[in-house]
């Protein structure tokens, strides 16, 4: 398979203090890596794809990385997680699923083996477009305190021979969560949903 080449990483990290109540002491922390890269397949249909997906691995464990080193360097204060992709306009929707193995198993095995599945959100897009990436609770996907997203973009990107690729994490639940269901106090860890 073709060499992952990279054009750019864009880091950004919100520190969100209040969403109107009291401010949360600590605030919480959602921060985003992504990678702009060379789409190999842009322009043509090609049927064997999967390969790319282990030449994607070391750029998810360079992210993933990174992301832990943003929130303060300790994999153990993540909570939240999730991942995305925009593809450029000559290439497809799958191209950004290709994102799926190597973002987030990648990324639950550098948080310590985290049981959730990471969420997902993939899309076609020209220069410029916008991804909500959703989030969850690392070891529980029911957690409905840290469903919650981050919008990323990058200015002059994708191209339309390029890809971008996305991992998200958080520190905790949403400030001022209080719309019920399963705690993260009450977390099993079981199944990674409960």
């Amino acid at each position: 398979m073709p060499d992952v080449e990279i054009r750019k990483f864009v880091t950004a990290v919100e520190e969100i203090h209040h969403e109107g109540g009291t401010p949360s002491d600590p605030p919480l922390l959602r921060a985003a890596v992504v990678a702009v890269i060379k789409n190999p397949f842009a322009g043509r249909y090609e049927a064997d794809i999967q390969g790319f997906m282990e030449d994607l691995k070391p750029l998810g464990l360079d992210m993933a990385r990174k992301l832990v080193d943003l929130l303060g360097g300790d994999a153990s204060a993540v909570e939240g997680y999730g991942k995305g992709a925009i593809v450029g306009t000559a290439g497809e929707v799958e191209h950004g699923a290709l994102w799926h193995a190597p973002g987030g198993y990648v990324m639950r095995d550098v948080l310590g083996g985290a049981k959730a599945i990471v969420p997902s959100a993939k899309k076609v897009g020209a220069v410029g477009a916008r991804l909500d990436v959703p989030i969850t609770h690392v070891t529980a996907s029911y957690v409905r305190s840290h469903l919650d997203s981050m919008e990323v973009g990058v200015n002059d990107a994708p191209r339309a021979d390029e890809l971008v690729y996305v991992l998200v994490m958080t520190t905790g639940a949403r400030v001022h969560a209080r719309s019920g269901g399963l705690r993260a106090a009450d977390i099993k860890g079981e199944d990674g949903l409960r």
